[in-house]
């Protein structure tokens, strides 16, 4: 096969195409780019800088990968945008290059960026999310898998929004949001346990629906106890263990290091019980 480039696309002749990547019209890709096998680039697609794209990827009309970060002090350093494999990206994303030098932008597997979403610096996506329409990412944001971002929003740069957590519509999420967990309003608060992507993921079938019995009890001593963290996650280390209470221990612990935002409050982590919706427990 060769490779199918539209006669108006602008390749550089040191750019790495798969010869199975179909190119639409006036696209235009840099010297720096390398494209795996069966992805296809839309019209008008700009790919530049230190730019790395896997397999299988769907790249639409307008969208722009590895272009300098919005970010008045950057110097084109040498850093990379990498992405893996089975993504869309939708119409007109941005995903910036980092402002620091040897540092990546990453998209992981099987993720959908839908219209007018900016990824900046430095950011992680892991593999399995979805992020809804004209969202904006600030630097360094860490997104983990199977994650579910609403559309119109915005996530404050260095927060880490953790493994199926639902984020509703027009948020403003300026704080770590745990794992499971589903967050809405303005300013965010947690508001129950995400049960809904829980079982979408198959949780609801493991051990007969025990995971999810003991994240919902983890959510009440999180979010309805009254309890500190601390005391939180003494009671946490108490549960029937399993990876997934693993996981949101270790999550909530990292989430208190130097250079961390802290939590998206709730009724049990010292927000204002005033600002809280009423929801029915679990």
């Amino acid at each position: 096969m060769t490779t199918l480039l539209h006669p108006t696309a602008t390749i550089h002749p040191d750019a790495e195409l798969h010869p199975t990547v179909q190119v639409g019209a006036h696209a235009v890709i840099g010297a720096k780019v390398k494209v795996g096998p069966e992805t296809v680039i839309g019209p008008n697609v700009v790919l530049d800088g230190w730019t790395e794209i896997g397999a299988r990827n769907q790249i639409f009309p307008g969208a722009a990968i590895g272009v300098e970060p919005q970010d008045p002090t950057s110097s084109g350093t040498n850093s990379l945008v990498k992405i893996g494999n089975n993504n869309q990206i939708r119409e007109y994303v941005t995903i910036s290059r980092s402002n620091r030098a040897e540092e990546m932008t990453v998209i992981g597997d099987h993720n959908l960026l839908m219209a007018y979403i900016h990824v900046a610096q430095g950011c992680v996506i892991e593999n399995h999310v979805v992020i809804a329409n004209a969202v904006i990412l600030g630097e360094h944001v860490h997104v983990e898998s199977r994650a579910f971002i609403s559309g119109i929003g915005e996530i404050h740069p260095f927060v880490h929004v953790g493994r199926l957590v639902m984020v509703a519509f027009m948020h403003q999420i300026t704080r770590d949001i745990p794992p499971y967990m589903l967050v809405e309003g303005q300013p965010a608060r947690v508001r129950s346990l995400n049960r809904v992507g829980l079982k979408r993921a198959g949780l609801a079938a493991e051990k007969e629906g025990q995971v999810i019995q003991t994240l919902r009890t983890a959510f009440r001593l999180l979010y309805r106890s009254g309890f500190s963290l601390d005391e939180s996650l003494d009671r946490l280390d108490t549960l029937p263990d399993n990876e997934h209470l693993f996981h949101l221990r270790q999550f909530l612990r990292s989430s208190q290091i130097e250079g961390r935002r802290g939590l998206t409050p709730g009724k049990g982590l010292g927000s204002d019980e005033s600002s809280m919706v009423s929801v029915v427990d679990e």
